[in-house]
């Protein structure tokens, strides 16, 4: 990648972070429900799931049209390369950025930590990418989780707004842990079985190789939270009169 690729490929994540920060402008005008307006700690987090929605149904569709236009990435994931893949990885990036600026100019850090972690490693990770040009196809491959986290956004908004229809929640529920166990939990494993297998545990690598198995313990993690609280309900403990309306975890 030469100087004036980088230039270009920081100019869009500078433009993506701009485009949310627009997208996050229009939440405002978006009618929230009565149980969201009747807890002023729930209308950031209202908003901020929005914008958190629109780049999932985004970034999830444009991850999967990737990788069905050029499935001859998938061959080689350290090498790979498709002018797609890397204006994804730009978008996401000004997304991840954008994101993280929400959090910290709306006092929302200590609540929402485990976003600023997450977001963090997306960020360095995405960089490196894009800078280097390599990898940029299991960058790829892990914004694939975008398609489930349209279900889990949608599960997030749901409980929010306290909407009458316990069936529309159900359904989601169910789908929700299909398109977890599809489009986070495989490609996950996918690529943790493939960096320890196939890439040098040295630079880049060894940088990559850490950020995903602290991703594998926190993805762990949710999906325990995200069966305790839909599936087991009795298993939970602590959460009996919780205040959680201005918090954002990725499970809850």
């Amino acid at each position: 990648m030469g100087p004036g690729w980088r230039a270009a490929s920081a100019a869009l994540v500078g433009g993506s972070v701009a485009i949310f920060g627009a997208l996050r402008r229009l939440a405002l005008a978006v009618p929230q429900p009565a149980a969201v307006r009747s807890r002023p700690g729930r209308v950031w987090r209202w908003r901020n799931l929005l914008v958190s929605f629109a780049h999932s149904v985004l970034a999830g569709l444009w991850a999967l049209f990737s990788l069905w236009h050029s499935p001859e990435l998938l061959s080689d994931i350290q090498d790979g390369y498709s002018v797609s893949g890397h204006l994804l990885v730009c978008f996401s990036s000004g997304y991840f950025i954008h994101d993280t600026l929400d959090i910290i100019f709306n006092h929302q850090s200590r609540s929402s930590w485990e976003y600023l972690v997450h977001h963090a490693m997306a960020i360095s990770a995405f960089v490196s990418l894009i800078v280097t040009g390599r990898f940029l196809v299991a960058a790829v491959l892990l914004l694939l989780v975008e398609v489930s986290n349209i279900f889990l956004t949608v599960r997030m908004l749901l409980k929010m707004s306290n909407v009458p229809s316990p069936a529309l929640y159900e359904a989601n529920k169910y789908i929700n842990l299909v398109m977890y166990f599809a489009f986070r939990l495989a490609p996950q494993v996918y690529l943790t079985w493939y960096f320890l297998r196939y890439v040098e545990v040295q630079g880049q690598g060894a940088f990559l190789t850490a950020n995903l198995l602290l991703l594998d313990a926190m993805i762990l993690m949710y999906f325990s939270r995200l069966l305790r609280s839909d599936f087991f309900p009795s298993l939970r403990k602590g959460s009996a009169g919780r205040d959680v309306d201005g918090e954002k975890f990725l499970i809850d």
